[in-house]
């Protein structure tokens, strides 16, 4: 099973910009954010900031700045999604899967744009979504 659970927005300073998006949704900041991944959750979906060194703004729709964004998937069982997206087109770029099982591996689809499948340690899914552990 497959699950869209992250849309992701790279950024300089998460809290900063979480606190922005938090007044425009009127939605709360994610209890446990912090200064490398906050977040504002939607339901099953979470809009989240994550810090990236040297970050550079895109100037959309100018085409040498693109926009930066990528998707997360939850899964139950990391190996048959892998094939299934690798079959529909998907192309491996990293693994962080650690030998424990848990962790995420990023793929790019047919065009380029990235996304990852991730598979973390004692998510469980309820109604509302799913409950995370604390992200580090």
């Amino acid at each position: 099973m497959l699950r869209l659970t992250d849309f992701i927005i790279d950024c300089p300073d998460t809290m900063k910009l979480a606190a922005f998006y938090s007044e425009v949704t009127g939605r709360p900041i994610k209890e446990g954010s912090h200064e490398n991944w906050a977040g504002i959750r939607f339901g099953e979906i979470e809009l989240a900031f994550i810090r990236v060194d040297d970050y550079r703004a895109p100037q959309w729709p100018d085409s040498e700045h693109p926009k930066q964004f990528h998707l997360d998937f939850e899964v139950d069982e990391i190996e048959s999604e892998q094939r299934r997206i690798l079959d529909l087109g998907a192309t491996l770029r990293q693994d962080f899967i650690g030998s424990d099982g848990y962790g995420w591996r990023i793929y790019t689809d047919p065009i380029g744009h990235p996304f990852c499948l991730c598979r973390n340690e004692g998510v469980v899914w309820t109604d509302q979504g799913p409950t995370w552990p604390e992200r580090g």
